[in-house]
Order: C-alpha cells, then sequence, then structure tokens
C-alpha cells in the first residue's frame, strides 16, 4: 500500500504538493483528483460536531462537556459516545474529528479545563484510547491533542513548556501513547513550544518530539496537523515533522514551503513523505479513489445524550432524605442564576449550535407528577457584563462594509445584539446604526463593544475611541468572545411613551489572520430590574413557603472557556451567600453546582445535599430533573480533586515566567500532590456517592510475585480481582478503583505515594455480589530513569491500594517485584 501511494506522489510537481499541505478553507483540504485525492473535511469535536462553514449553522448535537463523561469512570460509556460522534460526523459530512483533548488538569485554573478528561494520565489515557477506537471504528478519523505540554491558556501562543525527560514520559506522554496505541489515524501539534532538555521549540518546529519520539520511536504513521494558525515559520516546521498546516487558504507554507524546497532549505523527499501521509488518511477515512464513507448508526440523541449527563453526576453530599426527592414533595423553590440559564457548554472551540436546550425548570416540570408547583428564582445575576439585548429591545439594526475607496459593497444581515461577520477581501471598514426601544420606566443599562479600532457613539455622543488594530491573537486568547465596552444608564421617566437610542459603530474590518477578516460587535442592554440583594431576598421567600429548595449555582461564559485561565477558583458573584442564605430559610435544601471545572464550595458540609452536575448539553434539564428524582443514579467519581481553600491548590498561578511554564511539580500532578503535601481535599479523586451502598469485600491478586525483564518491565503483572456487593435498596453503579503504592526507590527518584493503575465501573442489583478482574499494565510499575534514558522497575514490595477513591481505601494486598 505505502508503494502505491509514493507511486502516487510521483505524478504531482513540487507545486502541486505542496498545495495541498495547507488547508483549502479553514476545515476543507484540497483534493488532487488526479492521483485520488478526495476533499477531507476535518471539525472541531470535544463536545459536539461542530461542521465547516457550510454547515457550522445547522444543528449539532450538544454533548456534555468532556470532562462531565470522564466523570463516569466508564470505558464502555465513552466508547458509546465515540460511536455517537462518529455518526454525528458522517451526518455532516465530517471526515476527522478534532477531538480528543487528552492534556492533563495540571491547574484547576485551565481554562479548558472542561474540554479534557482529568488530572490523571491513565484515567485520560483509557477513556482517550477507548474514544479513538470507538469513532475510527466506524471509518471516522480522530485527532488527539494537543501534543503536547498545553495545560494553560495565558500567553498561549507564545510560551514554552518546561518539561524534564521524566515528567514527559511518565505524566504527560502516557495519553498520547494510548491513543496512537487504539490506532489514531491523525495528532495535532500544540500551539505552545517545550523545553524537553533537549531541544526547546515550538511544538510546530520540535523535531525531537514530532519526528524523533512521535513518528519515530512510537511508530505513529499518520498526519500531523497543526493548531489553527500555530505554525509561524517554513523550513523549521515542515523539517520538524509537521505534515499539514491549518487553517487554509493561507499560512507559512504554499509558495515560501515551494522557495524553501529551491533553496535548499528543505527536501522534496520531506514533501513526499508529508503527502504519502495525507493519501494513508485519505484511505482510512473513505476518501481515497472515490467516496466510500457512509452513513453511521448513531443512538437517539435525546435518550443517549440524557443518558450520559446523568452518568457523569457526582454526587459530593447527600445528609437526610433530600435526594432523590420524596414522593410527598408539593412544592419546590428551584433557585439560582444557573437554574434560569444554565451553562451547558463552555466557551471557544468546543462550542456548537444545539437544536434545542432543555433548562432545569423545564427538565423538572416535565418529570415531576402534574401537582408539584415549581417555581423559579434566580436570586441575582454573577455575570461581570451586561446580557446581549433582545430583540424586543433591538428594533433596527444595518450594518454597511465599504471598500477602501469608501464605496458600499455590502449590506449583510444583522443577526442580533452579538455577531461576528465574515467579510471579504475587499472590505476595510463598516459602519453599524442600531436603534434600541426602551419601554420600562426607570434606569436602563447598556454597553457596546466592538473588536478592533473603532468609534463608537451613542445618540451622537462619542463613548468609546480606540486605534488597537484586530489581529488573530484577539481570537486565540477569546477576547472577541467577551470585548470590552463602556457602560451608560439612561433614565425613562414614569408615564412618557418608550425612548429610542441610537448606536453608531464605525469600525475597521477586522484581520484575525487564519481566522479570516471580519466584523465583531457586542450590543448589551440591562432593563430597569431588582437588585442582587432584592432577588436574593425573593429567593429566601421561595425557600420558605416549599417543601423543598434546589439551589442551582456555577459559572458561565465570563469564567470557563479557551483563550483565558481562571484567576479565582471563587463562584462568581454573591452566590456563596445566595446557597447559605436559602439554606437558613429551609433545611431541605439540595445545591447542584453547573461548573466544569473546581469552584470552591466554602458550603460544602453544611448544606444536606451537593450535587455536581457539570456542563450538560443540549439535554442539561432532562439529566439533572432525572438525578434529582432518582429516576437516574448519580453514577459519577471526580476526575480532579475539589480542593477547600485557593491555599491547598498546588499550582494555582498559571501565568508564565519570563516566558515559561516551568513543570516544577514533576510527576505529582493533582492527588499525587495532596498525598505528597499531605493536604485533605475537600473531597478526594475518585470520591462520589450514589443512592445505594456498597461494600468491597476483598481483593485477591494472581501475580503475587513477579520478575523483570531485560527491558526492566515485570513479566508478569499483577491482576486483582475484586468482589463488590450493593448492600443498599437500590440498584446502582460502583467504580471500583486500584492505586499502586510503590516501595521507595534506592536510587532516590521520588514516587507519588499513589497512582490510579486500573478501575472499573460495576453495576448490581440489591443485595447482588459482582467480581470484577483488573489487570494492572506493565508500565504501571515502572519509573522512567533519566540517567539510563529507559524505563526500569525498582524491586521490593508494592501495594494494590484497591477502594472508593484515592483516599478511601478498603485493601491493600501485598506483592514482590524481584
Amino acid at each position: 500500500m505505502t508503494s502505491d501511494l509514493h507511486q502516487r506522489v510521483t505524478r504531482l510537481s513540487l507545486e502541486d504538493k505542496v498545495r495541498l499541505l495547507t488547508g483549502r478553507t479553514g476545515w476543507v483540504l484540497h483534493a488532487a483528483t488526479e492521483i485520488g485525492l478526495l476533499p477531507i473535511t476535518v471539525s472541531d469535536g470535544p463536545a459536539g460536531v461542530r461542521g465547516t462553514e457550510t454547515t457550522r449553522d445547522e444543528h449539532s448535537a450538544g454533548l456534555p462537556s468532556p470532562t462531565a463523561v470522564a466523570a463516569a469512570w466508564d470505558t464502555e460509556l465513552m466508547e458509546r459516545v465515540g460511536r455517537f460522534f462518529a455518526a454525528e460526523a458522517r451526518r455532516k459530512d465530517v471526515d476527522v474529528v478534532l477531538a480528543p483533548v487528552l492534556n492533563l488538569h495540571r491547574s484547576p485554573a485551565g481554562g479548558r479545563h472542561f474540554e479534557c478528561f482529568s488530572e490523571d494520565p491513565h484515567l485520560t489515557a483509557e477513556l482517550g484510547a477507548a474514544f479513538v477506537r470507538a469513532v475510527q471504528g466506524e471509518g471516522v478519523g480522530t485527532c488527539p491533542k494537543h501534543f503536547i505540554g498545553n495545560e494553560t491558556e495565558h500567553e498561549r501562543t507564545g510560551y514554552v513548556s518546561r518539561i524534564d525527560e521524566r515528567t514527559l514520559r511518565e505524566v504527560y506522554l502516557p495519553p498520547f501513547e494510548a491513543v496512537l496505541d487504539a490506532g489514531a489515524w491523525t495528532v495535532m501539534a500544540a500551539y505552545n513550544g517545550v523545553d524537553d532538555g533537549a531541544e526547546s521549540s515550538t511544538m510546530t518546529e520540535h523535531h525531537r518530539l514530532l519526528t524523533d519520539l512521535l513518528k519515530g520511536e512510537l511508530g505513529f504513521d499518520g498526519v500531523v496537523f497543526s493548531d489553527w494558525a500555530a505554525t509561524r515559520s517554513t523550513a523549521p516546521s515542515a523539517d520538524a515533522g509537521l505534515d499539514i498546516v491549518m487553517p487554509g487558504p493561507d499560512g507559512p507554507w504554499g509558495r515560501a514551503l515551494v522557495d524553501a524546497v529551491h533553496a535548499g532549505e528543505v527536501d522534496e523527499s520531506v514533501i513526499d513523505e508529508k503527502v504519502v501521509r495525507l493519501l494513508r488518511l485519505a484511505g482510512r477515512v473513505g476518501k481515497l479513489d472515490r467516496d466510500t464513507t457512509s452513513a453511521v448508526a448513531g443512538e437517539d440523541e435525546h435518550v443517549i445524550l440524557r443518558e450520559i449527563g446523568s452518568r457523569g453526576h457526582v454526587l459530593l453530599r447527600n445528609e437526610g432524605d433530600v435526594l432523590p426527592l420524596s414522593d410527598s414533595v408539593r412544592t419546590v423553590a428551584l433557585i439560582g442564576p444557573n437554574a434560569v440559564d444554565a451553562y451547558t457548554q463552555g466557551g471557544g472551540s468546543a462550542h456548537v449550535n444545539a437544536e434545542y436546550l432543555v433548562d432545569p425548570a423545564q427538565g423538572l416540570r416535565e418529570v415531576l407528577p402534574e401537582h408539584v408547583e415549581v417555581t423559579l428564582v434566580r436570586g441575582g445575576d454573577p455575570r461581570r457584563l451586561l446580557p446581549v439585548v433582545s430583540a424586543e429591545h433591538l428594533t433596527e439594526a444595518d450594518l454597511t462594509l465599504y471598500d477602501g475607496h469608501g464605496e458600499a459593497i455590502d449590506t449583510p444581515e444583522v443577526p442580533g445584539g452579538a455577531f461576528h461577520i465574515e467579510a471579504r477581501e475587499s472590505a476595510e471598514r463598516a459602519a453599524l446604526v442600531a436603534t434600541l426601544t426602551l419601554h420600562e420606566p426607570g434606569t436602563h443599562r447598556i454597553e457596546v463593544a466592538a473588536v478592533g479600532a473603532h468609534t463608537i457613539r451613542i445618540d451622537d455622543e462619542i463613548v468609546s475611541e480606540s486605534d488597537q488594530r484586530a489581529s488573530v491573537d484577539d481570537i486565540l486568547e477569546s477576547r472577541h468572545a467577551h470585548p470590552e465596552g463602556p457602560r451608560v444608564e439612561i433614565e425613562v421617566p414614569e408615564d412618557t411613551e418608550p425612548r429610542t437610542v441610537r448606536v453608531d459603530v464605525d469600525m475597521e474590518v477586522g484581520d484575525f489572520g487564519g481566522f479570516g477578516r471580519g466584523v465583531i460587535v457586542q450590543i448589551r442592554h440591562a432593563p430597569p430590574g431588582p437588585t442582587v440583594e432584592e432577588e436574593i431576598q425573593e429567593a429566601v421567600r421561595a425557600a420558605e413557603a416549599a417543601d423543598v429548595a434546589i439551589v442551582v449555582v456555577g459559572t458561565n461564559n465570563e469564567v470557563e472557556s479557551e483563550g483565558y485561565d481562571r484567576p479565582t477558583l471563587a463562584l462568581p458573584g454573591g452566590q456563596d451567600e445566595l446557597v447559605r442564605r436559602v439554606y437558613a430559610a429551609n433545611p431541605n435544601t439540595a445545591v447542584v453546582v453547573n461548573a466544569g471545572a473546581p469552584v470552591l464550595l466554602p458550603w460544602l458540609d453544611e448544606v444536606p445535599a451537593v450535587l455536581w452536575s457539570w456542563f450538560g448539553g443540549q439535554e442539561y434539564g432532562h439529566a439533572l430533573a432525572d438525578t434529582l428524582t432518582g429516576r437516574a443514579e448519580p453514577t459519577g467519581r471526580l476526575p480532579w480533586t475539589l480542593p477547600r481553600d485557593h491555599d491547598d491548590v498546588p499550582i494555582m498561578d498559571t501565568h508564565p515566567v519570563d516566558g515559561v511554564h516551568d513543570y516544577a511539580e514533576g510527576v505529582f500532578v493533582g492527588h499525587r500532590a495532596y498525598d505528597r503535601d499531605g493536604i485533605e481535599p475537600h473531597r478526594p479523586f475518585g470520591f462520589g456517592l450514589g443512592y445505594t451502598d456498597w461494600r468491597i469485600d476483598g481483593a485477591v491478586l494472581s501475580a503475587p510475585h513477579t520478575t523483570t525483564g531485560a527491558d526492566g518491565l515485570v513479566t508478569e503483572p499483577p491482576t486483582v480481582t475484586v468482589t463488590v456487593t450493593n448492600t443498599g435498596r437500590r440498584p446502582g453503579h460502583h467504580v471500583v478503583q486500584v492505586y499502586l503504592e510503590p516501595p521507595a526507590d534506592e536510587d532516590g527518584l521520588p514516587r507519588p505515594l499513589r497512582s490510579l493503575a486500573a478501575f472499573a465501573s460495576v453495576h448490581a442489583a440489591p443485595g447482588e455480589t459482582v467480581t470484577v478482574p483488573l489487570h494492572v499494565p506493565t508500565r504501571a510499575l515502572a519509573i522512567w530513569d533519566p540517567a539510563e534514558h529507559a524505563r526500569r522497575t525498582p524491586e521490593g514490595v508494592y501495594h494494590l491500594a484497591v477502594g472508593s477513591s484515592s483516599r478511601a481505601i478498603a485493601h491493600r494486598p501485598p506483592f514482590e517485584v524481584r
């Protein structure tokens, strides 16, 4: 097959070969029909398949965030998710999905936390491999990302991650090795640079990691894509092992790469090898010689997305009889900003346009009996910016684009108060004229923001001027999502006609590099309304009058997104006060946390019930109602450690120092650091309750003694057979977790007290006993010895700690390595 691909490549000119190595568009690669290559289409995909320029505005199924799926600790469930992704991809004519995200939760402050699976390399590896196997089993490619050391959003296109060889090999590389073993067809090179002690360069130019390690040592025969707009050089990136520069049609390759070949800076054989890899990918996804792609049968999205959502819910506390809701409940006070406006998916490239969204009130009202009254109260707005102006108040909006001569060349339709409209190359200036009609008497607040150089007038008065030109960094750092703008207050007197306000925005058409040209404007407006204190008082009255209060708190699109990290883990606004005052008003209070990454919960051990519900996708309300009422069980376990306080967090500050992120913590990431430092987390890694009770009755090793081979690895890795009994009154799931406890290394290399080595999600009926074997991989016992540049397994007595979390251990059977 490879020789045939090389034969095809010889029929192309250098110019034609190079043309294939940059996208035809932002999402579609070039075809070369003369050698049988059809266009290959890629799409963002961590939480749903968005589609391309022509399909991204169509309905995309909005899944729970990857962290929510990971919380189920269930590879079979992840495989179902993967097959659903494949069906969605084929429905949208997508050949490669840009997922899964395999970067770790090095810090809970990370902005893309919700897109990743876990703080733990083993859990991430197992779930990532399951996803890749399932998607590619249906003929759709995956693109694991971001290779490698891409755990921070601050200055994300410029920093260098300094990772020593042992840390790289033991912590950050294993998830990528696992998906390569599962057969991943592509990999994405990250924005950041990596200093691994042998070479320091951006990942798109890192020869040692892309060519020597990925393609050489690990045997990867697929395509290395650049992250979008990550490539900054011609010859260095081409020679390093990068295969495809995205997005297109522009970029640093093209004519410049042809010239580099002619100048002897890049050998033409390097170009040929890239095209061979591309053709190999085309064959795998059905785009070689003829289109052999076909539809993939997927599960009903309403059913599977609802099930996935509830399976990931983590019950953090459940004292008394608050959850599941009793049949005797007649009135429910549903309270909280995220009860009114749930945050169902994180910001950035993971965002999709779902066809519908089930909110918590809708979900509860559909599941509860008709006679149960549900009262919805917000309890205060925690957002920093005003909401986007409603269609009721934005009564007119006209946009005109002008060329460099001042001639009007386009009048695109304005879709609402917040928009990002793409513009043709000749457009250089834009003028927006909008009219707001203010009906309600009282004080209205208005914000107008534009990305790039602009002048903004409200009622002919200049309120904002800037000569700061737009750039690709506005997209990469997500400044376009929440542009700052001045806030003005406008009074509408009582007993008067509605007041109209004119908004004029004169601005440049921004050049966003590889993301194209366009106009980004937001008009935000808040009509007169109660203060936060008045809303909290309303929430307290609703709680006092109800049988049970359910408070839904969490983050929002200002807090968790690609492009920026979080400066604090505290809930935004006055949500902590809201929880405490509602609980004081009604002792039957359950709190739901609607967030993708850890937040501080200072009241966690005070209120009776706390449920972590993640970003739940389009079926969020249904899944939440199922869990709250007991129609479904919260089977999730924390895939990260929940801190009690900022001071307990091992890595809180994610700002690079002089452009460098120093992974000085080494192998002690997440729960390993809490163990090392003797810190008691608010809830440990792997923690999660349910609606039934469990007992781990025994753990038996099948290989009590092992020996090491010539390669330094054990020849007979242990298997532990665990017996689990459901001692409660309901059927349920339990996640059995196995942690390796190593002996002290005689050479002095520090090792974690416990490292996750195996896990299994088991189901049992009340009173049922289940026996499950868990296989500990050979490499779990080994360490990477930097002196030998190889793995070795230290001799001594090891223990396998079997339990229900990293801190709840039931059995510790020993075995000896010699």
